[in-house]
């Protein structure tokens, strides 16, 4: 894999040795570059689960991607780069707040001299990587995390405004191999119960918020505020999807 070319895409050129320091700043250029977005899912494009098909859509055609899609690419980046990653399987809530199905999202384990939880592929989440531990708060840019273990099983949780804790996902540290996860992608992109087939979205984070065009609707959030604008023609999202996301599709 050409990690040169990689990390052009996501605009880092700092540090690469193995470490936790080039690791959140990595996990951090990711997330400001390359765009949380299933926009091959309405075009009814198939998203192949391979390592080689992630790294030429986000590399080479300078798109986005899913979970699968985006976590996959990173972990062959990492890799390349003298890391040592682990895939790991994890569930996410339903709306209801039930546990969803094994293998519905695909998160990271990266080990250095403790491990670590590296996510870009989760959509508005950790910017940087977690230390993977259990009970501690790990404040980043302004917002909250923990990691806690109940139920034989570990739950990543973000502060809400209130001081309620949120769960994000719940995973397991059984080692995981992509193929494993092929089923679940192939589900996403085609079951109507798929969040992933129910709504268009493409959203990318900013050093002070987060911008997402879902539907036809632009959203910024800038400092904690947000403001919402409604596209007015095709055309005028494909110009927003181009200008403020870099895709073109």
């Amino acid at each position: 894999m050409n990690s040169v070319r990689y990390l052009e895409r996501i605009g880092y050129a700092g540090p690469t040795s193995p470490n936790s320091d080039t690791l959140r700043q990595i996990h951090r250029a990711h997330l400001l570059a390359v765009p949380f977005e299933n926009l091959d899912i309405p075009l009814k494009r198939t998203i192949v689960c391979e390592e080689e098909s992630f790294l030429r859509k986000i590399v080479e055609r300078r798109r986005g991607g899913f979970c699968y899609e985006m976590n996959g690419a990173f972990a062959a980046l990492l890799r390349s780069l003298g890391f040592q990653v682990t895939l790991l399987s994890a569930r996410v809530p339903k709306e209801d707040g039930s546990e969803g199905p094994e293998f519905d999202h695909l998160t990271l384990r990266v080990d250095l001299q403790e491990p670590w939880l590296a996510d870009v592929g989760f959509g508005d989440s950790f910017l940087e990587a977690l230390r993977l531990k259990t009970g501690v708060e790990q404040k980043q840019a302004g917002r909250k995390f923990r990691i806690i273990e109940a139920n034989e099983s570990l739950h990543v949780e973000r502060c809400e405004a209130d001081g309620s804790w949120k769960l994000e996902y719940s995973f397991t540290l059984q080692p995981r191999q992509l193929p494993e996860f092929a089923a679940m992608c192939h589900y996403h992109q085609t079951s109507p119960e798929s969040p992933f087939t129910r709504k268009q979205v493409c959203s990318l984070a900013t050093p002070d918020g987060r911008i997402t065009l879902s539907g036809m609707k632009l959203i910024t959030t800038r400092d904690g505020k947000r403001e919402e604008r409604e596209m007015g023609s095709q055309a005028e999202w494909q110009q927003v999807l181009k200008n403020q996301f870099g895709v073109v599709l």
